[in-house]
């Protein structure tokens, strides 16, 4: 007999062999997900037998995430700005840094725009994580999501589903090659800025597992800065915002690729919680940054 306290037990066990890990949160949530049951039901049902089915599923997911595998991807469910997110292999997890952006977004329609309608783009939108916040938490806002891939396509169009929200609509394309006719109030990404080699050496469930289109910034980690202040140069209107997460070393590179573009008469940068450099924003035409 198999109850859920042999299985955790022996996930725990799988589990602690490697490091970047919880060994025993992240059994709990790989049974929590075959069982559709929460913690507290485990705790109370530690007796419990489980079928031979899930056990056998339940081992095979706890090795799986031995070698690396993210356990979002096993979990199909990562929490990002308080929101529950569907996410899927062939997207980026959304981290607890690119909050940041979202508050900085959230802010500056709150303070600037007054909570008007205002007008969103999200450039690789992946799994929606910040569109989708926007559109959540600033319900006057009209925001696009676009991405090239078909998987964040899909990953997206589920989470807008998943909330029931009706000011947002996601777009397959490749933005850099095809403009887009609208022009927007304020444009944000969460582009690929980790520089070309330094992919290899970032922990397996990175460098393995998420796709490299999301990560990989090219040799110096600041192509997609570039090609997105071009973007934004045909797409905003007489006054706009393009907000852009940044890596914690790259805040003068990219704050000088927005000087030397000659479209902002304000640039500034905000840290995380953690203290990094994290979000550049650029103010353009005679808008102001707000107080």
């Amino acid at each position: 007999m198999v109850t859920i306290e042999k299985l955790l037990k022996e996930g725990v066990n799988i589990i602690e062999k490697r490091e970047f890990n919880s060994p025993f949160l992240e059994a709990q949530l790989i049974l929590c997900h075959l069982l559709k049951r929460d913690k507290i039901y485990l705790h109370l049902n530690r007796k419990e037998e489980v079928s031979k089915e899930v056990a056998e599923k339940f081992y095979s997911l706890a090795e799986k995430r031995n070698k690396g595998y993210p356990i979002q991807y096993i979990t199909n469910s990562q929490e990002f700005m308080g929101i529950e997110f569907y996410v899927q292999e062939g997207v980026l997890v959304p981290r607890p840094d690119t909050e940041t952006l979202v508050e900085k977004i959230i802010k500056i329609v709150e303070n600037k725009f007054n909570n008007k309608e205002v007008t969103i783009l999200d450039i690789g939108t992946g799994s929606g994580a910040i569109g989708i916040s926007l559109a959540y938490y600033l319900k006057n806002s009209k925001v696009t999501g676009i991405d090239i891939s078909d998987t964040a396509i899909e990953t997206a169009n589920i989470n807008i589903e998943k909330h029931n929200l009706k000011n947002i609509k996601i777009l397959k394309g490749d933005i850099f090659n095809d403009f887009p006719r609208e022009k927007y109030h304020i444009v944000v990404s969460n582009p690929p800025y980790i520089e070309s080699e330094e992919i290899l050496g970032l922990q397996t469930e990175v460098s393995t597992y998420e796709p490299k289109l999301a990560l990989d910034g090219g040799r110096d980690g600041l192509k997609y800065y570039r090609r997105i202040v071009e973007v934004f140069r045909e797409i905003h209107g007489k006054e706009g915002i393009l907000s852009v997460e940044i890596g914690s070393k790259q805040k003068e590179a990219v704050e000088k690729i927005f000087k030397d573009s000659g479209l902002f008469n304000i640039i500034e940068t905000d840290k995380d919680l953690y203290g990094n450099n994290r979000v550049v924003t650029g103010y353009a035409g005679s808008v102001m940054a707000p107080t």
